[in-house]
């Protein structure tokens, strides 16, 4: 079959899959063992959680290396922008010496998918399937595979197309997008992929830390004490489901005057988190400052890893310096 006639068969496929899946709504068209609609003839399918009995076996996420999970307790506390820094960060291979890494980003956000937009991605369309396996292929953009649930919703003037759905067909869909993803590439598997969680302590992070072999998590939080407070839940949760933490990111630490070079400190002393931090035993991997180019960044779909704006530079160099701290977590010497 010719590339022109398989990108057709594809493109029926996914269109036909498109008009069944109608995730606006909580229509009864809709599968609860198969929500986002793949058509199913992958031999290995993903991992259920048992009715009954032990928990499951986790297992690797087929076609990646290394997993790391970046989680706050709170919402709004930039966890995604840092997400998605840190993917395109890895990707470059931020170290001297070291070349790129092949690095994914997974968006496992369901009700609130920020990646498309994060990745410049918004509106591209829905991925492909893979031929053979009917797995979806990533979106590609800054050097960083992508996947999320907002490539998978239909298509709204507005973007106000909402998921309605409610536990069961949410885990499903996790578990999908989890196993049923083809990150495998010719130049071969992922090295890291990066997931963005949703916020708070919920059954995504519980069924990740039952399903998935994870190595290590990545906490954010902001300098406020409520952000705080749900950091140290978020912090004890990921012991009790046995998942290692790397350490923590305080974002939005402070805004340094672009006339007098005095730094503010807008969301209060980062001292707080500094001593929740040693509490809790956790190493600071990074301050990441307020900057008006990590927000009209995100709004752009251009991280600021691939900027060359000077006031973003700070905010480079901390997170080169968390990439580094990533790849020597992971064992890779840089």
């Amino acid at each position: 079959m010719s590339s022109m006639m398989l990108r057709r068969s594809l493109t029926t496929t996914v269109t036909t899959w498109t008009t069944l899946r109608c995730l606006s709504t909580t229509s009864t068209q809709l599968s609860h063992e198969n929500p986002l609609g793949i058509p199913r003839r992958n031999p290995n399918p993903a991992p259920t959680m048992p009715r009954r009995g032990g928990p499951p076996v986790k297992r690797k996420i087929p076609g990646v290396k290394h997993v790391v999970v970046v989680s706050s307790g709170k919402g709004g506390v930039g966890k995604s922008t840092i997400a998605a820094n840190l993917a395109v960060a890895l990707a470059q291979g931020q170290g001297k010496g070291v070349a790129g890494g092949r690095v994914g980003l997974l968006d496992l956000d369901i009700f609130g998918p920020s990646v498309p937009k994060l990745m410049g991605l918004e509106g591209v369309g829905e991925p492909l399937l893979s031929e053979g396996a009917n797995k979806l292929i990533p979106m590609d953009n800054h050097g960083v595979k992508t996947m999320s649930m907002g490539y998978l919703l239909p298509p709204s003037a507005n973007n106000d197309s909402p998921v309605v759905w409610r536990g069961l067909m949410v885990m499903k869909a996790v578990q999908q997008l989890l196993f049923d993803v083809d990150w495998t590439s010719s130049a071969g598997d992922l090295e890291v992929l990066v997931i963005d969680m949703p916020p708070g302590t919920g059954d995504v992070q519980l069924s990740l830390g039952q399903l998935v072999v994870v190595d290590g998590a990545v906490i954010v939080s902001t300098p406020q004490d409520v952000a705080l407070i749900d950091a140290r839940k978020g912090v004890n949760m990921f012991r009790k489901i046995h998942i290692p933490i790397f350490g923590s990111i305080l974002n939005q630490s402070h805004f340094t005057c672009s006339c007098c070079s005095t730094r503010h400190q807008l969301f209060g002393s980062p001292d707080a988190f500094k001593s929740v931090a040693d509490d809790l035993s956790l190493d600071v991997l990074g301050e990441i400052p307020v900057v008006p180019v990590i927000s009209s960044g995100g709004d752009s779909g251009v991280p600021v890893m691939v900027q060359d704006s000077k006031e973003g530079e700070e905010t480079r160099q901390a997170m080169r310096g968390v990439a580094r701290a990533m790849w020597k977590n992971l064992g890779r010497s840089i």
